[in-house]
């Protein structure tokens, strides 16, 4: 068990070391409207923005299917 969450904690940390290496080799080499253009205007919080995109989308998803389920089981018990 403490193997896999060694590992598991292993491979974030790497995966989030090669994103930053990554982002940052990004900013170094590339012009400033291809950087733009792939990264947004805001460079310094794409993390942030990805962050929050996928909560909202989580979110929403998440409520869909909680109207969903609640217009099933409403329609279930009204008959």
């Amino acid at each position: 068990m403490f193997k896999r969450i060694f590992w598991i904690g292993t491979g974030a940390a790497l995966g989030v070391i090669a994103a930053s290496k990554a982002q940052s080799y990004v900013r170094a080499n590339t012009p400033q409207r291809a950087r733009e253009f792939v990264l947004g205007p805001d460079e310094d919080n794409v993390a942030q923005r990805t962050l929050a995109g996928l909560i909202t989308q989580f979110q929403t998803v998440m409520n869909s299917r909680e109207e969903e389920l609640n217009r099933h089981y409403a329609d279930r018990f009204n008959d």
